[in-house]
């Protein structure tokens, strides 16, 4: 993966996590860069959202990105909130000696993902940021996106190129709490294109809601999410064309954290039609895509359609179910009433690493989208198992 314009980005194992796999994750703009993010709206978060958000008032512009794994270091008390700060401070001081150049702390954000309420291992972390400092490269992103996994099972990378060359690179962990609010996830965007502060601050909040914030695996939110993008500015690039291709990234990070959903056999894909309004067909979507029973109907290649139908009214969006058409895998199987379909031919199209649900509402003419996986009894395991 090819990074853009000015970015290096590096991912080293420092023993965080037990496992002994990278864990420390650095990412590098060589300039000061514009910068929009979201955060977790979950009430009980970890000290890398609260200081995300203090940095996000002051408008400032960024420099860099460093990221722990195997360890929230939330619900930590004071100690957690220092060892954060260390963090920002450690990787500033790594990569201005590297460079011959300063970097302060507040130009660094910072990340944490993984078990909740276990104290830092600072000396390994410490020694990651350097080793991570030592190994900057433009083509680091790969090592980047694979340092910030927990129980994911592969690495979430995106990338687009616009026209006159500007690119736009992202990555992003999640598989297990997910459930956003902006479940553990994290994402991050970097871009060359020179796109204006306040046009990514306004835009991405948008961008969020309609791809990451349709995604559920589990139905938790997670006390650490932050999605961030960075721009520095270093192309001239078509905003409008920067945008599309922003959400286009958004979106399909968002279809593979879904795919790596814990103990997942299938990537669950929502599209709802026929809404009152945009809001209303987001809402029914993922209600669709969370449901349990919905989700344990597709590991188990079951076209139930009334499952679909309840999750949706639970929501309590306007529909009219003497008009509201069901589709699934492309077959229909309720058409203002139960249609006739071949049952065995709907499962075996249903045994496939992606399942289409579509819901026509019959209310009005909005539509919008939700991803999920299926359920299975091997989250059951992974979850029950996490700590122990």
């Amino acid at each position: 993966m090819r990074l853009p314009e000015g970015f290096r980005a590096a991912g080293v194992a420092a023993g965080v996590k037990p496992s002994g796999r990278p864990d420390v994750a650095l990412w590098v703009a060589d300039r000061p860069s514009a910068w929009a993010a979201t955060t977790t709206r979950n009430r009980f978060v970890a000290a890398c959202v609260t200081r995300t958000r203090a940095l996000y008032a002051t408008e400032a512009p960024i420099r860099a990105i460093v990221v722990n794994a195997g360890n929230a270091n939330c619900a930590t008390g004071d100690a957690g909130v220092r060892d954060d700060a260390e963090l920002a401070e450690r990787a500033a001081a790594a990569v201005g000696r590297r460079d011959g150049a300063p970097l302060a702390p507040n130009e660094v954000v910072t990340g944490s993902t993984g078990v909740i309420g276990v104290p830092m291992p600072m000396d390994a972390v410490r020694s990651g940021i350097d080793a991570a400092a030592d190994a900057l490269s433009p083509a680091g992103g790969e090592g980047f996106a694979t340092a910030i996994l927990t129980t994911d099972l592969a690495t979430k990378v995106a990338e687009r190129t616009l026209p006159g060359g500007a690119r736009v690179v992202g990555v992003a962990k999640g598989s297990g709490m997910i459930h956003p609010n902006m479940a553990t996830m994290l994402a991050y965007v970097a871009t060359d294109a020179d796109v204006p502060q306040a046009t990514l601050r306004a835009a991405w909040p948008g961008i969020v809601d309609r791809s990451f914030n349709q995604l559920t695996v589990d139905g938790d939110t997670s006390t650490n999410d932050m999605a961030i993008v960075m721009a520095n500015g270093a192309r001239p690039a078509d905003v409008e064309a920067f945008l599309e291709a922003l959400e286009a990234i958004a979106v399909e990070l968002t279809e593979a954290i879904a795919a790596d959903g814990e103990g997942a056999t299938t990537l669950l894909r929502v599209r709802v039609e026929g809404a009152a309004s945009d809001d209303e067909a987001r809402v029914a979507a993922r209600g669709v895509a969370s449901s349990s029973l919905v989700k344990a109907a597709v590991y188990g290649r079951d076209p139930n359609w009334g499952r679909i139908l309840v999750a949706a009214g639970g929501t309590r969006v306007a529909m009219d179910a003497a008009t509201a058409r069901v589709t699934v895998q492309g077959h229909r199987v309720y058409d203002g009433g139960p249609a006739p379909f071949d049952a065995a031919r709907v499962a075996a199209d249903m045994n496939a690493r992606v399942v289409d649900l579509e819901l026509d509402l019959g209310a009005g003419a909005a539509s919008g989208r939700a991803w999920g996986c299926d359920l299975t009894t091997q989250y059951v395991h992974i979850n029950a198992d996490y700590t122990t």
